[in-house]
């Protein structure tokens, strides 16, 4: 059931660019990342948490290449993943070279840290012949010395100085295929550096909010900061840093682009909180079916309400929903429609096998 928003957010236009298959700007899906955790150079181990991922429902990874060892590992990775791979690279320009060679389908680097102008040409130019893009990662935690000395401290004038210089370097070798990003761990530094920075370019911008922390608070953080964004119209493609399984992080990010009606993947839940009045145990029937339909991922409503006061009004706009009901017997909305009543012990059979019948027929 396609119920319209109360409002719809007006996207930034942007350059489109390639990351492998996936193409971020535009009018193109925002895309949601992840970065893996393991050593690089235990391939078994990084191929399969880059699986994990993407089943998880990323559209995009990054790895980390801190040594030679890495970068090349990178070549036998890519062959057994199915999403594009970003490489993480930091100082040493031969990283990136290696990295592009092996198969990367985008460099993160601050081209102002690779060195002199020569060492830069090399890593722009095997990229090109590559067909690599590359981010532009600006971070209030390591910005250059000589705007460090100009700001006296890490702000959104500084983030997007840094940003923009970084950004001629790579225009000034006539190369485009790149999107950026000016992360914090402060929320309002990394809103103020991303709005600033959106009025004066209109390359895709890569949202984040850097170190945020635990699954909850970095969580809250995350959407907090990418929310605001996101509302604006801000953001082509999105990283939650969390310290946590990096599928939570993509868990998190799609779960922020369902709310804002901005990308549709898999059951979305609605469910109360529950009360004295609830028929049933709403919150333990709400942590098993996300549990049990994980699995799916054609988007579909479900609404979960533990009695009648709210229950038939959410049904009404959800593809499945459960209304609790008097003495057990519960009811079964298909479509917005009652169809039948269930008792309590037969919710979570009864849900699961509706909403897998709901995204059969909508996959056919």
């Amino acid at each position: 059931m396609t119920i319209r928003p109360f409002r719809e957010i007006k996207r930034r236009k942007t350059k489109v660019i390639n990351v492998g298959k996936v193409k971020i700007g535009g009018d193109n899906p925002i895309s949601v990342q992840s970065m893996t955790n393991t050593l690089t150079t235990d391939v078994k181990a990084t191929i399969n948490q880059i699986n994990d991922i993407s089943e998880e429902g990323a559209d995009i990874v990054r790895v980390s290449c801190p040594d030679e060892d890495s970068s090349k590992a990178l070549k036998e990775i890519i062959k057994h993943v199915s999403i594009p791979v970003v490489a993480d690279i930091h100082f040493h320009y031969r990283r990136a070279i290696e990295a592009a060679e092996s198969g990367a389908s985008c460099l993160r680097i601050n081209p102002g840290n690779i060195g002199d102008e020569t060492k830069i040409h090399e890593v722009l130019k095997a990229a090109k012949n590559n067909n690599c893009s590359i981010r532009i990662g600006v971070n209030a935690g390591s910005l250059e010395k000589d705007i460090l000395e100009d700001f006296k401290e890490p702000c959104p004038e500084a983030l997007v100085k840094s940003a923009l210089r970084n950004i001629k370097i790579l225009e000034d070798k006539d190369f485009f295929n790149f999107k950026i990003s000016v992360k914090s761990s402060d929320v309002f530094l990394s809103i103020a550096a991303y709005r600033q920075l959106s009025k004066v370019i209109d390359y895709p911008l890569h949202l984040g909010i850097t170190e945020a922390g635990s699954f909850v608070s970095g969580s809250i953080k995350s959407s907090i900061g990418l929310g605001s964004l996101l509302m604006d119209g801000i953001g082509d493609t999105i990283r939650i840093s969390l310290s946590d399984n990096p599928t939570q992080e993509v868990k998190i990010g799609n779960e922020i682009l369902k709310s804002l009606n901005l990308r549709n993947r898999g059951v979305k839940i609605i469910s109360c909180p529950s009360c004295a009045r609830q028929a049933f145990q709403v919150i333990d029937t709400v942590k098993i079916l996300e549990e049990k339909l994980a699995h799916i991922k054609t988007p579909i409503t479900l609404s979960i309400i533990g009695c009648v006061v709210n229950g038939p009004g959410e049904a009404a706009m959800t593809d499945v929903g459960i209304t609790g009901g008097g003495k057990g017997n519960n009811m079964l909305y298909l479509s917005g429609v009652q169809n039948e009543k269930v008792l309590t012990d037969d919710i979570i059979n009864k849900v699961v096998s509706e909403v897998e019948k709901k995204a059969s027929e909508l996959e056919n």
